[in-house]
């Protein structure tokens, strides 16, 4: 297949090497659907990571559904009223709409573009809600220990949206060890990938087996032994009835031994593109941060997953990288509140950060194969259009 971009957003994020070891793999006839590699891809992720349970998912959209899911079969939330930053993704919003519970969206914060602490402590005050979602948007964090005295303050439970920020760290620990739980993706384009996959993680027990059991009908198959027994026992079911029983009304939402398998082959190389993707990051900054803004964060390592970048002159600058070959895409996706799917439901909802980034937002190329010289090109195109 031609490829249309010379400077494209993605490049072998699996690769070559890769696909040879799964070829092998796959001639051995193993067992190809959930197994023993997905939990062993689930014990190197957490070591990984820092949590001490990780549950792997089908993407990293069904990691968000099934962290909002669990609070409300755990009876978590005090009420149905949940903050939602509006520069994030559709699935961190649509959960509480099918589920529902009530969306309140924060406006974003005008350098990180995560939430907008003196914004989100005003709906807290305001609204009480039961949770919140954090976006570390682009490979950066969010104000994190602001948003945190907010919570305690409050009572508000702290979720994660680290899809984009493998390896990003604050105050030299990782996301991911901030909130209740935290999700992340492994999609095809991100820092590593399974094809389509995703992960949360958590150090809360109950919440771990209920998300077990929710990720497969409901059922207690997976689940912890003790755990397990104790939910049988409360039921009054035995060890042959308990193999159809559902316990929680569950998904289907498991991913397979065959992206697990992927999963553990760029783990071992994450650390090295962790690292590759933050020297791309500073290198954009040095040489960008005097002709545009560029978004900045006081994280301690930025796993940059694109470069997010303002223009008054939108049209012009992707214009000219569409004729230069660079591939850009809009920043995320703006505004939540400009989206269709959330005026259609609640009415337009103008926010003035992320109205900005949603009429004048776009991001660059950068990934672990991007080369000096790529960066180079994209920067000056970047200053000779602005």
């Amino acid at each position: 297949m031609t490829q249309k971009y010379s400077i494209p957003l993605i490049k072998d994020t699996i690769s070559f090497e890769d696909v040879q070891k799964l070829s092998a793999w796959l001639l051995t006839n193993p067992r190809l659907t959930k197994g023993d590699l997905t939990v062993q891809f689930e014990k190197e992720w957490s070591k990984w990571n820092g949590n001490k349970y990780s549950v792997f998912v089908n993407s990293g959209s069904s990691a968000n559904m099934l962290m909002t899911y669990a609070l409300i079969v755990a009876k978590r939330l005090k009420n149905k009223k949940v903050i939602v930053p509006a520069v994030s993704w559709v699935t961190d919003v649509s959960p509480l709409m099918q589920f529902g519970l009530e969306p309140i969206l924060c406006d974003c914060d005008s350098t990180n573009l995560g939430l907008d602490v003196k914004h989100f402590e005003e709906l807290c005050k305001t609204h009480k809600p039961s949770a919140v979602m954090m976006v570390h948007v682009l490979g950066h964090t969010s104000n994190i220990s602001e948003i945190q005295k907010i919570c305690e303050k409050y009572g508000v439970i702290l979720l994660e949206d680290c899809c984009e920020s493998h390896g990003t760290e604050y105050n030299n620990k990782k996301v991911g060890n901030f909130g209740l739980m935290s999700s992340f993706s492994f999609y095809f384009g991100h820092h590593m990938s399974t094809v389509e996959g995703g992960m949360v993680v958590t150090d809360d027990q109950e919440l771990y087996n209920i998300m077990l059991g929710l990720r497969s009908h409901g059922w207690t198959r997976d689940m912890e032994k003790e755990y397990a027994e104790k939910l049988r026992a409360s039921h009054s079911v035995d060890d042959f009835k308990d193999k159809f029983t559902f316990y929680y009304p569950g998904f289907n939402i498991r991913s397979t031994d065959i992206n697990a398998f992927l999963g553990l082959e760029q783990l071992k190389r994450l650390d090295e593109t962790v690292k590759k993707r933050s020297e791309n990051y500073h290198r954009y900054k040095e040489k960008l941060e005097n002709h545009y803004w560029i978004q900045k964060s006081d994280a301690s390592l930025i796993s940059g997953f694109s470069i997010g970048l303002l223009s008054d002159n939108l049209q012009k600058v992707t214009q000219a990288l569409e004729e230069n070959g660079i591939e850009s895409r809009p920043l995320i996706a703006g505004s939540m509140g400009e989206q269709p799917f959330w005026i259609e439901k609640y009415g337009k909802q103008i926010l003035p950060h992320a109205t900005r980034i949603h009429h004048k937002g776009f991001f660059v190329p950068s990934n672990q194969s991007s080369t000096p010289e790529e960066i180079e090109k994209v920067c000056q195109v970047l200053i000779a259009n602005r």
